[in-house]
């Protein structure tokens, strides 16, 4: 999933990724190796070789909190909150730590805690193992967006929204091991075609969501993507899949500019 654009004066190369994957199989494919030792530059979504954990999670505490006299149980009401106390048990998280988060980030946490069990983690991930060799290799990192840019259209979402966005993140937990395991393989394969629509399903229906957390970013990312293309030295940008396959992908964009991306064997 590795896409070459060339450049008068360089090459821009553009690879699609999957966050987590398991410790048994982490290895990155050919594609990917290739274009890292060509490129002089690594930039990802969130420049994970500058981020502070500390400073991250005072941002996910301060801006995925309720509104002051605002308890989860009320917003969710008795149903929704008893579902949501029962996955979040199962899953190892006692629920009473949740009563005073928005229901966005209580979706992330349930979703990440159970790739978790699966034996899928953000360290075996590709942005996280090419970061770790940037580092050792002195290759300078950047980000394409801030976390406030990156979180912020979740923090953004309506109460309504917000809502859905649980619901969806509990009713995909059963199918989660299927669908990871289907992703990562047409990931392996190359199948950019099954890859859209395994990953575009979690947006069906919710345009509202695919628009802010996919679409809007791939509007925002292009002028700075188009600026690696065109300038000097090989520059190596790993995005989400999605990012770039979907609907208003970024391949789709960069053809409707000019350029040409080539895909890489």
């Amino acid at each position: 999933m590795v896409w070459a654009v060339r450049g008068a004066h360089g090459r821009l190369y553009l690879a699609g990724s999957v966050h987590l994957l398991p410790a048994a199989d982490a290895s990155l494919p050919p594609a990917l190796e290739q274009a890292y030792r060509a490129a002089d530059k690594l930039v990802m979504e969130l420049d994970l070789g500058k981020i502070d954990s500390t400073e991250l999670g005072e941002w996910m505490q301060q801006h995925g909190a309720l509104p002051a006299g605002t308890t989860l149980r009320t917003l969710l009401g008795e149903t929704r909150y008893l579902k949501v106390s029962s996955a979040a048990g199962s899953l190892g998280l006692p629920p009473q730590l949740l009563d005073s988060q928005a229901p966005w980030l209580i979706g992330l946490e349930i979703a990440e805690l159970e790739y978790a069990h699966l034996g899928f983690a953000p360290e075996q991930g590709v942005e996280e193992q090419l970061v770790r060799r940037a580092q050792a290799d002195r290759k300078p990192t950047a980000g394409l967006e801030t976390v406030q840019q990156e979180l912020g259209p979740l923090e953004a979402l309506s109460t309504q929204e917000q809502l859905r966005l649980l619901d969806q993140s509990l009713e995909e937990l059963k199918d989660a091991p299927e669908e990871m395991r289907a992703v990562l393989s047409a990931w392996r394969r190359g199948d950019a075609t099954e890859l859209a629509r395994l990953l575009a399903q979690e947006y069906d229906g919710f345009p509202s969501l695919y628009e802010a957390l996919v679409s809007a970013r791939n509007r925002r990312w292009l002028p700075q993507i188009e600026a690696f293309a065109s300038g000097s030295g090989n520059t190596l940008v790993v995005v989400g899949t999605l990012h770039l396959v979907g609907p208003g992908g970024l391949l789709e964009l960069l053809r409707k500019d000019g350029f040409t991306p080539m895909r890489l064997p």
